[in-house]
């Protein structure tokens, strides 16, 4: 699966084709800007099955110079089988087209640049036959572009700067001198370069301090990324709003049962107290009467709260002659 970081690597050069002679002076060669460009298919695959697909290709053409190809490849690890393939791009494209083809690989840490700008030859060491070289955009020859003036004069450099500069310390400074300068710029330029800075960022700790950066301004307020943090923001509050009448409604239910409980309680409160008393009644006429009341007795007559049932044992106390027969016939 294709990582943002990966699209915005590449994606940036189709964004503004411009950007590699700006870029050629960083790598130690200089190529004319181009008067015209034209983005080309991506699929190299020829009739056999194998697919290949280069991640961006533009022809350039410039006033001197005529027309040229530019392949640009993302790489974001080390893969031993990406120089062969950079061959065959190169060889196809020059097959095809017909024309010079400059291949530029931009990475995003310093063990994978230094890999990709090694020379590579498809022949033994007596015959190379074919060097891949390409040129490399990374951290290591990347402009670190810490001043808003200077980003503000190439808004697309410094986007750039801050892609392949996404690991390292100077990220954070880099960013805050692009949201600055993208502070004056119109929506339709500063929103591709907003979100090309945040595809490049990826899950980096710099992505945080970027989407605080935009996020606060106005004028991204329609970007993907202020959207992200609003969505963000919806969810954390509408948990909080959730709690909150979660809180309510219990509250609301618990006064609504309390209500319901008290009277049920207030019932069975009264049937016990009216329980109590004409147990109370029935003892009292038994020993009015003399009668020996066993514990047997006293506590069965206490213990019930069948109101019916004490109703007839209270009627029997009147003249039953032992305390003990006042159960019959219950």
């Amino acid at each position: 699966m294709v990582s943002p970081p990966h699209e915005a690597m590449h994606r940036i050069f189709q964004h503004d084709p411009g950007l590699f002679s700006r870029v050629s002076r960083f790598l130690g060669v200089d190529i004319p800007t181009p008067v015209k460009a034209t983005a080309l298919p991506t699929d190299l695959t020829e009739a056999n099955p194998v697919e290949r697909r280069v991640d961006t290709l533009l022809r350039l053409e410039t006033a001197d110079q005529g027309p040229y190809l530019l392949a640009v490849e993302a790489q974001g690890k080390k893969h031993p089988d990406k120089p062969a393939s950079w061959a065959y791009y190169t060889a196809y494209l020059w097959t095809k087209y017909r024309l010079p083809t400059a291949l530029l690989v931009v990475c995003q840490d310093h063990a994978t640049a230094k890999w990709a700008q090694q020379p590579v030859s498809c022949g033994p060491p007596q015959l190379p036959t074919l060097t891949v070289q390409p040129l490399v955009a990374g951290p290591h020859n990347m402009p670190v572009i810490t001043d808003p003036e200077e980003a503000r004069a190439d808004l697309v450099l410094a986007s750039l700067a801050a892609i392949t500069h996404a690991a390292e310390p100077d990220v954070d400074a880099i960013l805050k001198a692009l949201s600055t300068a993208l502070r004056d710029a119109p929506e339709d330029v500063a929103k591709p370069l907003v979100e090309f800075t945040a595809q490049g960022l990826a899950k980096r700790p710099a992505k945080n301090l970027w989407r605080n950066l935009v996020a606060v301004d106005l004028s991204f307020y329609k970007s993907y990324l202020a959207e992200e943090v609003r969505d963000e923001v919806r969810a954390a509050v509408r948990d909080e709003v959730r709690n909150e009448v979660r809180d309510e409604v219990r509250d609301e239910v618990r006064d609504e049962v309390r209500d319901e409980v008290r009277d049920e309680v207030r019932g069975e409160v009264r049937d016990e107290a009216r329980a109590e008393s004409r147990a109370e009644d029935i003892l009292l006429i038994l020993e009015q009467r003399g009668l020996g009341i066993s514990e047997d007795v006293r506590s069965r007559i206490t213990h019930c709260t069948d109101p019916e049932l004490l109703r007839h044992w209270l009627a029997r106390a009147v003249t039953v002659p032992k305390a003990e027969e006042v159960f019959e016939d219950a």
